[in-house]
């Protein structure tokens, strides 16, 4: 396993990305006052199903859920699962609180903020599932330490999810793609690429949701790409 080490160029110590965009409507920001702190992540201790759930389950971890849809949606397919969404936008925040009180779910947490801090209280090979879905891609070679695809996040990935739990990366943008294939073969000690054909990596699949980003590329010409691994 890469060694996860401050100062190395492709460790991420922490999540980069704003952190609000338009003021928020009267009952979002309800939503937020009311709701956010009945469902949030405990701010320190270890997060297990136990802890967070009251009973043992197959844990779920989404890294900047973006709006909430997928998050919703993986939920609301498996009730009987756990689902854990870390987000540093407050607008995202907002409506993935909207989809967790419209579709009733009792099976989600959030944190607001950095997914890297709480996903280090996860114990180690409790992780069912990760998604890594269109992450800011830093297309700038200066900037390519701060993509979340880099040996030190891909390290505590491994750490975290149990064997023969997946990890899934989804993205639009080419020099991701380029990038993620390239990182992601060097850790091919801990991380089995599913893909058996090119269907596997152009369409969706197993039970995954297409984001409204996704959607939104797809109608404005630029092709999503859907990357499964599987944690040796």
């Amino acid at each position: 396993m890469t060694a996860f080490k401050p100062g190395d160029p492709t460790t991420l110590n922490r999540l980069y990305g704003r952190s609000s965009g338009h003021k928020l409507r009267a009952g979002q920001q309800e939503l937020v006052d009311r709701l956010l702190p009945q469902i949030s992540v405990p701010a320190d201790g270890p997060i297990t199903a136990e802890r967070l759930f009251g009973e043992p389950r197959p844990l779920h971890f989404e890294i900047g859920f973006g709006g909430g849809e997928h998050l919703a949606s993986r939920a609301d397919m498996l009730p009987d699962h756990g689902f854990v969404g870390a987000e540093p936008f407050l607008n995202g925040v907002a409506q993935a609180l909207g989809h967790i009180r419209d579709q009733r779910l009792a099976n989600v947490r959030l944190h607001m903020g950095d997914a890297l801090e709480v996903l280090r209280r996860v114990p180690d090979g409790a992780l069912s599932f990760l998604y890594l879905l269109h992450p800011d891609p830093w297309p700038k070679a200066r900037h390519a330490k701060r993509r979340m695809v880099n040996d030190g996040p891909l390290a505590l990935f491994a750490e975290k999810l149990k064997p023969g739990g997946e990890l899934r990366i989804a993205t639009d943008h080419p020099v991701y793609l380029d990038w993620a294939l390239m990182i992601m073969q060097r850790h091919v000690a801990t991380f089995e690429w599913t893909a058996e054909s090119p269907s596997d990596f152009l369409e969706p699949s197993g039970g995954w949701i297409q984001t409204r980003y996704g959607a939104k590329s797809r109608r404005e010409g630029r092709r999503p790409y859907y990357l499964r691994y599987r944690r040796r």
